[in-house]
């Protein structure tokens, strides 16, 4: 397939792929409320609208793409057919409930570079979420996560997730008691990153089994908070006190 220069207002869902055993493109695509931003009918597509869904798609390629206004932006999961592997390039989701979602995803990967993400309405507004059935690789590498969300991230699974050269903007809800990253278990890599508010950053729970912290910078102290079983590495951050 290959979708390109699409601009709307899907309402329950956007563009759905599945069942791809080769290379699809999608490219400078922008979903965003111009039809309508009626109260009512933008609530509802806040909370039931899903922007861009991929299952089984092999090698999938999208580019400069936009969504505004959904439960989730970007949701990856396992159909009958399989689950996904890519690359993500200039994705954003701006004011989505969860900007995205990895239910599950290939080893290999779901490349995802130089992408922005936003959240700040919802019940618990979370830029990522990787569930609990993942056994996939997911990478985030130059991300920005701004807005005043509950956190930026809560990963689940066995798989691994890594954060490469992001910027952290705002996290901790209204409380100020969230972690910005909420490693439940899996494998976790967190290097060269900046934390811009003084805040809890990292959470490393019980199921971590591996996760290497390095080369960060945090605004005021570090706050690592580590109760892993697993094999943690933590060093070289630089904190301002």
């Amino acid at each position: 397939h290959l979708i390109r220069d699409v601009h709307g207002q899907p309402l329950r869902r956007g563009i759905y792929v599945d069942a791809i055993y080769d290379i699809g493109r999608i490219e400078n695509v922008h979903f965003n409320p111009w039809w309508s931003n009626r109260p009512k009918l933008f609530q509802w597509q806040m909370q039931n609208g899903e922007a861009f869904v991929f299952g089984r798609t092999d090698w999938q390629y999208v580019y400069n793409t936009f969504c505004f206004g959904y439960a989730v932006g970007y949701k990856f999961i396992q159909t009958k057919a399989g689950v996904c592997n890519g690359n993500f390039s200039g994705i954003g989701a701006d004011d989505c409930y969860t900007a995205l979602v990895v239910e599950n995803c290939a080893p290999f990967g779901l490349l995802i570079t130089n992408g922005e993400f936003v959240s700040f309405h919802g019940p618990d507004p979370t830029m990522i979420r990787v569930d609990a059935a993942n056994n996939g690789s997911v990478r985030f590498v130059n991300c920005a996560f701004w807005g005043p969300c509950n956190q930026i991230a809560r990963v689940e699974g066995k798989g691994t997730v890594g954060f490469g050269d992001c910027t952290f903007v705002q996290w901790g809800g209204q409380a100020k008691d969230r972690f910005a990253l909420d490693i439940v278990s899996g494998t976790a890599l967190v290097r060269g990153c900046e934390f811009r508010q003084d805040l809890q950053q990292i959470r490393l729970g019980e199921g971590v089994r591996r996760a290497v912290i390095t080369g960060n910078v945090f605004a005021g102290e570090q706050r690592i908070t580590n109760t892993s079983k697993g094999k943690v590495e933590i060093g070289l951050n630089v904190g301002e006190r």
